[in-house]
């Protein structure tokens, strides 16, 4: 695996649409061949369910999609609203808001000039959490990891995190996430992508293997 492309600060208007698409290819399959039992599996995301986790993310697209950006969109008392309004639909239903969302946001994510790219971001994320959640290989990994961790490297670049340099064991080449500043050196970490991108994401820890130097875990979460 390589990836390049943000680490050098350039925006790729495109990348949260390829992102989108292709996981869209993968999860709405997925989503679809499950019986209805598996989406009241509890998650990672406090008080959350799969079936909370979907329509969260079916909301947030729909959204974008439809340029709906009232004061306190995206808050936690907005997603909870979100949420609730979809309680009455059915499985499919909202599958299908989901599927149409990761089809048509990527242009208007494209046109937003960055401020929506978090976004996408956080749908792939969140697609993790259910296959984590239902102990799915690769949660956080797969063939979409190189689209994620450019898009994961703009953000930390563009919201002025802390700077990161990734020796990762799985990209042919060491990542530098963010910008270094004068004061601080980059911190290091040492590990395999998926474990990256669940402390970037905040996501739990256990099970996995990595060394972290010149930070601390909170430091590096760029939903916290």
């Amino acid at each position: 695996m390589t990836t390049t492309a943000a680490t050098h600060g350039v925006r790729d208007p495109e990348l949260p649409g390829r992102l989108l698409a292709a996981e869209r290819d993968v999860l709405i399959p997925l989503l679809r061949e499950r019986p209805e039992e598996y989406f009241a599996v509890r998650t990672c995301c406090p008080g959350w369910t799969v079936r909370h986790v979907l329509a969260h993310c079916s909301a947030a697209l729909s959204r974008v999609v439809e340029s709906r950006f009232e004061e306190g969109v995206f808050s936690p008392e907005s997603n909870d609203r979100d949420i609730a309004e979809r309680h009455d639909w059915s499985i499919g239903q909202v599958v299908d808001e989901l599927e149409r969302g990761m089809a048509e946001a990527g242009p208007v994510i494209a046109k937003a000039g960055g401020r929506l790219d978090g976004v996408a971001l956080g749908e792939w994320v969140h697609a993790g959490d259910v296959r984590d959640a239902w102990g799915e290989p690769e949660a956080y990994g797969g063939e979409r990891t190189e689209l994620a961790l450019q898009l994961l490297a703009w953000l930390i670049r563009e919201r002025g995190h802390l700077a990161l340099h990734a020796d990762l064991d799985d990209v042919d080449e060491p990542l530098l996430l963010g910008v270094p500043s004068g004061e601080r050196p980059p911190a290091r970490y040492l590990g395999d992508a998926a474990t990256l991108v669940r402390l970037c994401a905040g996501r739990p820890l256990t099970g996995t293997r990595y060394e972290l130097a010149g930070a601390v875990e909170a430091e590096l979460n760029l939903f916290g």
